[in-house]
C-alpha cells in the first residue's frame, strides 16, 4: 500500500552514518581537520543526538532507523536470551528486526533505496532497491547483496572488500590501523559508485571504522586515559583516520547532483574506559550467585552456566559495555528460586547494592541502574531484569570470574581502550533551505520521523520520534 506524498515534496535523502562518533570530536576537536564535514555544518543544522539505552551499535542503529525504542524492538544487545533457559543466546542479526526501517517505508511508497553497511542487515532481505549488508556478515562467500547479482559488481570494484576488521582487539596496532583505513576506503568507494549507478530516492551508508579506531587507539589519543603514552607514534592515529573519513565523505558528496538532502548521524559517542566491574564475581562474593565448584581465584575463567548452583542463585549477569542482570525467578526460569511476589523488592535491593559498588580506589562510582519497564514503551522478547551503567560508562562489565576482587583494569576479551557515551551527533543539510547552525539536542529515534517527513512521506503514528526543526 503506497503512502501519499506531502504536496509535491519528492526529495532524495542521503544519510551517512558514523558509528561511535561524539560531538566533542566532530564538532570541536577534529572540526578543522574535516573540511567537507565543516562545510555541511556551515550550510545546515547540527547538534547532539542522544543515543538509545543501551548506547551500543546493536540496537542503536535499528532504534534510529525504525523510530522505536529497544524494548519495542525486543533487542538489548548483540546477543539476547532466546528463551528462559540459562544459556540459550541468539545473535541479533537482520532476522531479529521485526519492525520496518526507513527503507521499508520508502519501498511501500514505490520508491527506491540504496542501503550499504548498515548494522543488522545480514542476512539480506528483499527491498525495493539495492542492499550491501553490514558488519555481522561473515565474509564475501555469502550472499551479502540484494539483488544477489550486485555481489559480482561489488567484488569486481573491490576484490578485497570486507565488512569489518577481524580481531581488532588483538592484532598489531599499525597493521590494524591500515586494515581499518583499507576497509573504510573500499566501502565508501563502492557506495559512491552505487550512488551513481543505481536509482535511489533514499540512500544510507554506515561507517563501522570509526568505532573500531576508537576502541583500538583511544589510549594514544586521550591524555586522561590511564594507559596514555604521550610520545607514542600512534598519538595521531584517530585524528589521521578522521581525515581519511572526511576525504571519503567528500568523494561521496561529489557524486550528488546538488539538490539532495544530506544527514550525518551517529548511533552513540565515545569515552575512555577506566576499567571493568567483574559483575558475576561481585554477585558471587555477595551471595547472589552460587557455584557447584567455586572458581579458583587467580585463574580467570569464562562464566559457565553449567557450573552454577541454580538452587542457591538469585541473579547472574553477562559482560559487555553495560551490565545486564537476570533474576532467577520461580516459575519463569527452570530452577527459579525468587518468588514472583518478591521480585520487585529483590530488584530494588539489588539496584541499591549495585549503585554502591566503588571503583578500584574505593571511591563512589556514578552508576545508574535501569529497569526496562520504566524506560521503554513496551518490553518485548526477553529483556534483562536490570540494566546498569557503571561509572557514567567509564567502566564496562566483564562476565568472567576468578579475579578475587570486584574490578579489573583489563578487558577479558582483549584490549579495549574505549567505552560508549550517550551523546552522538547529527548534521542536517537541505540545500533549498537555510540551516539553523548549532541547534537543539534530539534523540536518535527522531531520525526516522525526520527522514520520512523530508521525503514527503506520512509518518506512521506508532513511530516514537519527532521531526527535527532544521531550517529558518
Amino acid at each position: 500500500m503506497f503512502r501519499r506524498f506531502i504536496g509535491q515534496n519528492k526529495r532524495k535523502l542521503l544519510i551517512l552514518g558514523l558509528d561511535c562518533v561524539g560531538p566533542e570530536l566532530l564538532f570541536s576537536e577534529f572540526r578543522h581537520d574535516m573540511p567537507n564535514v565543516q562545510k555541511l555544518m556551515r550550510q545546515g543544522t547540527w547538534g547532539q543526538l542522544d543515543s538509545s539505552i543501551p548506547c551500543i551499535t546493536v540496537p542503536a542503529w535499528s532504534s534510529m532507523l525504525s523510530g522505536r525504542d529497544p524494548g519495542v524492538l525486543g533487542i538489548y544487545g548483540f546477543r539476547n536470551r532466546a528463551d528462559y533457559t540459562y544459556d540459550d543466546l541468539s545473535i541479533a542479526d537482520s532476522r531479529a528486526v521485526k519492525l520496518p526501517r526507513i527503507w521499508d517505508y520508502v519501498g511501500d511508497a514505490g520508491r527506491d533505496s540504496l542501503v550499504a553497511n548498515v548494522p543488522q542487515t545480514y542476512p539480506v532481505v528483499q527491498i525495493q532497491g539495492h542492499m550491501v549488508s553490514g558488519f555481522l556478515t561473515p565474509d564475501t562467500d555469502t550472499t551479502f547483496t540484494y539483488p544477489a547479482i550486485l555481489k559480482n559488481q561489488v567484488l569486481k570494484r573491490r576484490p578485497s572488500y570486507r565488512f569489518d576488521v577481524s580481531d581488532y582487539r588483538n592484532i598489531d596496532r599499525d597493521k590494524l590501523l591500515q586494515n581499518i583505513i583499507d576497509m573504510t576506503v573500499d566501502q565508501y568507494r563502492v557506495f559512491s559508485d552505487l550512488l551513481t549507478d543505481k536509482a535511489w530516492d533514499f540512500a544510507i551508508h554506515v561507517n563501522i571504522g570509526t568505532d573500531r579506531v576508537h576502541h583500538a587507539f583511544w589510549r594514544y589519543h586521550d591524555e586522561k586515559h590511564r594507559l596514555h603514552e604521550s610520545r607514542h607514534h600512534l598519538m595521531s592515529a584517530i585524528r589521521d583516520y578522521y581525515k581519511v573519513v572526511d576525504t571519503q565523505i567528500g568523494l561521496v558528496l561529489d557524486r550528488l547532483k546538488g539538490d539532495e538532502i544530506i544527514m550525518i548521524v551517529s548511533d552513540h559517542g565515545v569515552k575512555r574506559m577506566d576499567g571493568a566491574i567483574c559483575l558475576n564475581e561481585w554477585l558471587w562474593q555477595n551471595g547472589w550467585l552460587a557455584f557447584k565448584q567455586e572458581p579458583e581465584i587467580g585463574t580467570i575463567t569464562q562464566f559457565d552456566s553449567a557450573n552454577v548452583d541454580w538452587s542457591k542463585t538469585k541473579a547472574w549477569s553477562t559482560g559487555g559495555y553495560y551490565g545486564r542482570i537476570f533474576l532467577n525467578i520461580e516459575g519463569r526460569e527452570p530452577q527459579g528460586i525468587i518468588p514472583k511476589q518478591a521480585v520487585q523488592s529483590v530488584r530494588e535491593e539489588l539496584s541499591l547494592r549495585l549503585s554502591a559498588i566503588p571503583d578500584d580506589n574505593g571511591n563512589p562510582l556514578n552508576t545508574t541502574v535501569y529497569t526496562p519497564r520504566a524506560i521503554y514503551n513496551q518490553v518485548n522478547r526477553i529483556a534483562p531484569d536490570l540494566m546498569v551503567y557503571f561509572g557514567d560508562l567509564h567502566w564496562r562489565v566483564v562476565g568472567s570470574v576468578g579475579y578475587g576482587q570486584h574490578y579489573t583494569l583489563e578487558n577479558d576479551t582483549g584490549p579495549d581502550d574505549a567505552n560508549h557515551a550517550m551523546e552522538g551527533v547529527y548534521i542536517l543539510v537541505d540545500p533549498k533551505q537555510s540551516g539553523l547552525g548549532q541547534s537543539y539536542t534530539y534523540q536518535l529515534m527522531d531520525v526516522a520521523s525526520t527522514a520520512l517527513n523530508l521525503m514527503g512521506l506520512d509518518i506512521p503514528k506508532e513511530l516514537q520520534g519527532r521531526v527535527m526543526i532544521h531550517r529558518r
